[in-house]
């Protein structure tokens, strides 16, 4: 039966190309002989439609007799009939001849239709029908690096079509502003994100990837090109030439014009920026490469040294404490303290200030900053998305910068305070800075640490401090190196026509580097290391309120800071620090709330970090 049907379609076909039709059989030579003036039977007959008879294109001529007489005339030639995904695309472009600036059809471009070859993937024809319209844009492409490659049969160089399209060719001056500004990038990274090619044609392997890892590249990973520099802004569009070229946009002579058209005040300075800046490529950017290994160093021996001791402390915690609810279920005292739940203030109303402002300001500048760090990532853009743009985030990110500076100048005012505030003596000074109430670290702090290791190994009991611990100490510091590390690196970012005025342009990559590491640290350490510190240890899980309030039991003081207890006990200083009247309860509900949704937002971005670095490829 299937042969049988097969054998039937093919006598229709075969009968169809013969044009057996209601006048009599005509066969091409038949058209020939009218029409030989007008085609050329051998030309024809080699192109890629010499296998289809005439009546396969000019499906109207039913009768030749009556279209002999010239009363059948054949209407213009349907193309859609075969090529169907061709003209779909087609209909939609610039190009479709409903467009009502523009009336081209398949043959404005394919006007040898009876002698059309196969292309067979040469891009310099499909140039030539393009410069055929296009003279001013070709007139600039046509000198250009990819133009030359094109002409010199390099199928690779990039042609018309490879960034137009072949028939989906939308109207850029339609576009909106995001989609001519994603028309400035993404045609460029189809050819130059595949590293094979750029290899075999000498060309710059990575420039896709160090594009994405500038703030510009960034911005057009999190959907918004309109708010950054994309290819086209710096290389141009079609006159795309070496940069020792007289001619070309980035030549050294023309580098300061071509960065004004964004930053007005770029300079000689300025532009010695290095756009696509490998920090991995040893060779030609030592500054970069040793930036970053210093900071990848820094990531590492951090997180290595204090995850260890989060988890030597959690085991010996967890130990601990099953130790004591065994004693306790047994009728043992451990210990005994008289009014042991009586309230003690461990900080003022404007340490718990300044607590609430580092907070505030580390969430606002680790949600707006993180999208951008790890900008690829599907949650990244998101939350992008959910500020309204980057621009919004940046605008967020500022204000975290500005109570930032508050708090840091809060903490300096204090600090000088503290240190010279009705100072009679030199030697005073040296004790109150290495003294009990100091955050300066002093030799204490390595008996501390000795004894808490002593303590994780089960070699001694666990160590009393005094009014200050060795890992909060470290914090303090971290926080004061952040401030010049990540604020530092962070306002040459801010304003870099300030200071590209008077510093090489490199310095922004650098500072770059330090940034987005300095800030990975800040986040990954606040939110893993400090939060265990101070919230997750299994002597405080979930939460530790004394920083929101202030307050501290009296239990609490003498088991942690049992040091600081007796110099305060020796010193009659006990009842100054006495809580007559606890914070109320609605002060606590809302506090806590705030405190809970900090530590929560906290948790959620590390796992969404870990994420990242799991499934998403990333690296220090």
């Amino acid at each position: 039966m299937r042969k049988m049907l097969f054998n039937l379609m093919f006598l229709f076909v075969l009968l169809w190309n013969s044009q057996v039709i209601a006048g009599g059989i005509a066969s091409p030579e038949d058209c020939l002989e009218c029409h030989d003036d007008v085609i050329s039977a051998e030309d024809f007959s080699a192109s890629v439609h010499g296998t289809n008879g005439c009546v396969a294109c000019h499906i109207e001529l039913t009768d030749l007799d009556a279209h002999m007489e010239g009363e059948l005339m054949p209407d213009p030639v349907n193309c859609a009939r075969c090529h169907n995904q061709e003209f779909k695309e087609y209909y939609d472009s610039v190009h479709h001849f409903d467009h009502p600036n523009i009336s081209l059809n398949c043959t404005s471009c394919h006007a040898d239709i009876h002698e059309l070859t196969a292309w067979k993937g040469d891009k310099q024809r499909a140039n030539e029908t393009c410069a055929t319209c296009h003279s001013t844009a070709f007139d600039e492409y046509h000198t250009s690096i990819h133009a030359k490659a094109v002409a010199a049969g390099n199928m690779d160089g990039a042609a018309c079509i490879d960034c137009h399209g072949l028939h989906s060719i939308a109207s850029v001056e339609d576009m909106d502003l995001h989609e001519r500004s994603s028309l400035r990038t993404e045609p460029c990274m189809t050819c130059h994100a595949d590293e094979e090619m750029m290899h075999r044609n000498g060309v710059f392997p990575v420039a896709v990837e160090t594009y994405l890892e500038s703030y510009h590249g960034k911005n057009f990973h999190l959907g918004y090109p309109e708010k950054v520099a994309g290819c086209a802004d710096c290389h141009t569009a079609h006159e795309v030439l070496p940069g020792d070229d007289p001619a070309s946009s980035l030549n050294s002579e023309k580098l300061v014009v071509a960065c004004a058209k964004c930053h007005e005040n770029a300079s000689e300075q300025f532009v010695k920026f290095y756009p696509h800046g490998d920090m991995t490529d040893r060779e030609n950017y030592p500054i970069l490469y040793f930036t970053y290994i210093a900071m990848s160093s820094l990531l590492i021996a951090t997180f290595g040294v204090f995850w260890f001791h989060s988890l030597l402390w959690m085991f010996r915690g967890f130990i601990e404490n099953s130790e004591k609810k065994k004693a306790l279920a047994a009728g043992a005292q451990i210990h005994r303290i008289e009014n042991p739940h009586k309230i003690y203030r461990r900080f003022t109303k404007v340490h718990i200030f300044m607590h609430f402002l580092v907070v505030t300001s580390f969430l606002l500048l680790a949600l707006t900053g993180l999208p951008l760090k790890f900008s690829d990532q599907a949650w990244a853009r998101v939350l992008m998305d959910f500020y309204g743009g980057s621009a919004n985030a940046g605008l967020l990110h500022r204000y975290g910068t500005v109570i930032t500076a508050v708090y840091f100048g809060m903490a300096l005012f204090k600090i000088a305070k503290f240190l010279f505030y009705k100072l009679q003596y030199p030697a005073e000074f040296f004790q109150r800075l290495f003294g009990p109430d100091s955050l300066c670290p002093n030799l204490r702090d390595i008996d501390d640490v000795t004894a808490m290791v002593r303590w994780f190994l089960f070699l001694g009991p666990r160590p009393t401090f005094e009014r200050w611990t060795y890992w909060e100490k470290f914090d303090f510091f971290a926080v004061l190196w952040g401030m010049f590390a990540i604020g530092g690196s962070g306002f040459m970012l801010w304003f870099p026509e300030f200071f590209g005025a008077a510093l090489p342009g490199w310095v922004f990559n650098v500072a770059t580097i330090i940034h987005s590491d300095e800030a990975l640290l800040a986040t990954g350490f606040i939110f893993t290391v400090h939060f265990f510190n101070t919230h997750g240890r299994p002597e405080k899980f979930p939460m530790d309120f004394v920083v929101f309030n202030g307050e501290l039991p009296k239990e609490e003081f003498i088991e942690e800071r049992g040091d600081q207890w007796k110099r305060y006990e020796e010193q009659g200083l006990l009842e100054q620090f006495e809580v007559k009247k606890p914070s109320g309860a609605l002060y606590d509900f809302v506090v806590k709330g705030f405190a809970f949704t900090a530590v929560l937002i906290g948790v959620a971005l590390t796992l969404l970090m870990i994420y990242a670095f799991t499934f998403g490829g990333h690296h220090f």
